[in-house]
């Protein structure tokens, strides 16, 4: 079973590596123009994990039946990568997290509820960038263990690995060494201190893998992933709230703001749910593509 499991992870990963859309796409790693010719046209980023692609194609789309010219910039990288993105006009637009994007940008905030983060990422934003209305859908981030680990050091929370993290490998992106909401808060917040942190990918299948064969005893993984219930995995209860709401949030240049693209947009993050991640994960993870994913869920949505 953890096998098959795998492979799916693995064809996970690959999809987000050669996906096309019948958008236009850019690539993701050239270097926009200072100033671009185009600029009726909106270009959507997304992150370098099949969920945020995803995300950015339902945006795209979405948007483009709207009778908007749109482009995709898939798999950019990192929040410290995309975000620079969106400031020099690479990008207009983005499929965020809202409490992680807070996090970002403010290294002192302290919101940990849905509208409260709404509330500070609001006045965090730099200028020229506003948010939509965030959707009632999140991923969060969690510590994930097997449940062989969990029983043996017999974890709920994350605050039952302060007696045993030195003897564990924590695994992770490699932004995880520096982020708050990773090894940094961790520490401060539940004074873990690991053996040692295993960087791998976001929450894909190498970390999935090192998880499974004990590479790592602890990983960060979301809370939308399908490999979590298929591999009987447990997401340790994050008692003293390190990891704020994630709510999926339009993230976007305020040039590109009318009436039309604010209500499209709208329309997506209130139909929008944390189940509908999770079964168009699992369906991503079955060799499904981004474009069939994203324009079955608008036309079911009535959105297209």
């Amino acid at each position: 079973m953890a096998f098959n499991i795998l492979k799916a992870a693995g064809a996970f990963a690959l999809i987000a590596l050669s996906a096309t859309t019948t958008l236009a796409q850019t690539d993701p790693l050239g270097n926009a123009p200072a100033q671009r010719s185009d600029t009726s046209t909106i270009i959507v980023g997304s992150a370098d994990f099949p969920e945020s692609q995803l995300l950015a194609t339902i945006y795209a789309k979405a948007l483009a039946a709207k009778g908007i010219k749109t482009e995709t910039k898939l798999s950019i990288g990192s929040r410290e990568v995309y975000m620079p993105a969106l400031l020099d006009g690479s990008i207009d637009l983005l499929p965020e997290y809202a409490g992680a994007t807070l996090s970002y940008l403010d290294k002192n905030a302290t919101a940990h509820s849905p509208a409260d983060v709404a509330a500070a990422l609001t006045k965090a934003l730099p200028e020229g960038v506003v948010m939509l209305t965030p959707s009632a859908a999140q991923d969060s981030d969690g510590v994930a263990v097997t449940r062989a680990t969990a029983e043996k050091y017999k974890l709920k929370t994350i605050a039952d690995l302060k007696p045993v993290a030195s003897e564990l490998v924590l695994g992770g992106p490699p932004e995880w060494k520096t982020r708050k909401e990773g090894i940094i808060g961790l520490k401060e917040l539940y004074g873990l201190e690991f053996k040692s942190f295993k960087s791998l990918d976001v929450g894909g299948p190498l970390t999935l893998s090192a998880l499974l064969n004990d590479q790592v005893q602890a990983a960060n993984l979301f809370s939308t992933d399908p490999a979590i219930a298929a591999n009987d995995l447990i997401i340790l209860e994050d008692i003293k709230n390190l990891f704020p709401a994630q709510n999926i949030v339009p993230i976007m240049a305020k040039a590109k703001v009318n009436d039309t693209v604010t209500k499209t947009l709208d329309a997506v993050s209130a139909a929008l749910t944390t189940k509908d991640l999770i079964v168009m994960n699992g369906r991503l993870a079955n060799h499904d593509s981004f474009d069939v994913v994203a324009e079955e869920w608008l036309t079911t949505h009535k959105l297209n």
